[in-house]
């Protein structure tokens, strides 16, 4: 069950809208990336886009991002909005090169003032880094409305992987971010500045009280046990077979567990620039003199 302080999931729930989703896997951080369809016009939007990295290179690419890009134009889509489900720590967003190319609002949840208070002082940000979300288009709350076309999406602020942490109802389907993983894969880690594995809990409660039937669809998915990667499941599903969760597993349980586990992992591969990118809204270090950017490094603050 969830807490007493748990907003309640949303009244009513659009099951016989039924967004025509298309997913892009990306191979180097696991993500799943999404062009959700209106099924009644071209709009659609873009959830959690993929820029590349070679980190040891220090060398950016474009591959995932143009095939998203290809995608559209291909179908004549009209991109009415690109999403971030939350700041990621695993890759860097390709928002800003999506919204050059295609136009569309971006949007990430009204808590990223979070974020980047706890991040801006760990990167030691300078005052020029303002910490209010005015670089994103538009800041998600709680019960928050869009449209995607003649689909109306509603927000459910899920926190505990971060504080900004939203998952995005969308006709019977729902982009859960990182709050829950495939029901082999269980959940994702609470051990990042801001985390909590007793809200991340609470979170997921609000996405099994959804209707069973309800899509759902992962950000990230690892393959345990060499299987093929999967991304799209069912809340019946993950309430009978999620390993960390299903079963009616109790919260002391899960926050038992997701402790012991999280300390026992290491540093995503990423975190350092994917961290000081995605609480931009995807932007680029500035260039220093002789027109070079930089990712800075702390040492011994992650």
């Amino acid at each position: 069950m969830a807490s007493a302080s748990t907003p309640p999931v949303p009244s009513a729930f659009a099951s016989d809208v039924q967004p025509d989703v298309t997913a892009f896997f990306d191979t180097v951080s696991s993500t799943i990336s999404y062009v959700v369809k209106d099924p009644d016009s071209a709009a659609c939007a873009v959830i959690d886009s993929v820029l590349d990295l070679d980190y040891a290179a220090g060398r950016l690419g474009y591959h995932s991002a143009d095939a998203i890009i290809a995608h559209i134009r291909e179908h004549d889509l009209n991109l009415e909005w690109i999403i971030e489900t939350h700041v990621h720590a695993d890759h860097l967003s390709a928002a800003p090169y999506i919204q050059d190319k295609l136009g569309g609002l971006l949007g990430i949840g009204d808590q990223i003032t979070v974020v980047q208070e706890t991040f801006g002082k760990i990167f030691n940000e300078g005052t020029q880094f303002q910490r209010d979300g005015s670089q994103f288009d538009r800041l998600f709350a709680e019960g928050d409305h869009y449209q995607i076309g003649s689909m109306t999406a509603q927000v459910l602020h899920t926190p505990g992987h971060t504080p900004a942490c939203n998952v995005h109802l969308i006709g019977d389907a729902a982009f859960v971010g990182d709050t829950l993983f495939m029901p082999d894969g269980g959940s994702a880690r609470c051990d990042f500045p801001g985390g909590s594995a007793e809200q991340l809990y609470d979170s997921i409660q609000r996405i099994l009280a959804l209707p069973n039937e309800t899509r759902l669809f992962m950000c990230h998915d690892y393959g345990p046990g060499g299987r093929e990667i999967s991304w799209e499941t069912t809340v019946r599903d993950e309430k009978n077979e999620n390993i960390h969760v299903g079963n009616g597993k109790t919260k002391a349980e899960f926050v038992a567990f997701r402790k012991t586990r999280d300390a026992q992992l290491a540093m995503p591969k990423l975190i350092v620039p994917a961290l000081q990118v995605n609480m931009k809204a995807g932007s680029l270090p500035e260039a220093e003199d002789g027109g070079k950017a930089y990712f800075k490094v702390p040492i011994n603050l992650l």
